[in-house]
């Protein structure tokens, strides 16, 4: 059986909300590398996270979805996504500081 292979993307998503100081980054991380995702997370001046994500679409979806929710302690409030992206995301998915 041959095995097709899944289309690649990348988006960069901004998450508002009270998504600081609330483990936001950590575990956007651990969420990633268990999705075997390339990419980052960083706080952003405004007080939003910047996240950075590539790999299998339907990986891709699932992280969103953990975006849309963040830890226990977040409240996000929106998250803007665009799959334009196309600066090279790092390996293996990070926190930028």
């Amino acid at each position: 059986m041959v095995r097709e292979m899944e289309e690649v993307k990348q988006f960069r998503a901004v998450v508002r909300g009270r998504v600081q100081g609330v483990f936001y980054r950590a575990t956007t991380v651990e969420e990633a590398l268990a999705l075997n995702l390339k990419g980052f997370a960083r706080n952003l001046p405004d007080g939003s996270v910047e996240v950075v994500a590539r790999g299998p679409a339907q990986a891709l979806e699932r992280l969103l979805q953990f975006l849309r929710q963040g830890p226990p302690a977040a409240r996000v409030s929106a998250v803007e996504v665009d799959w334009s992206n196309s600066s090279p995301a790092p390996d293996p998915f990070t926190v930028k500081y």
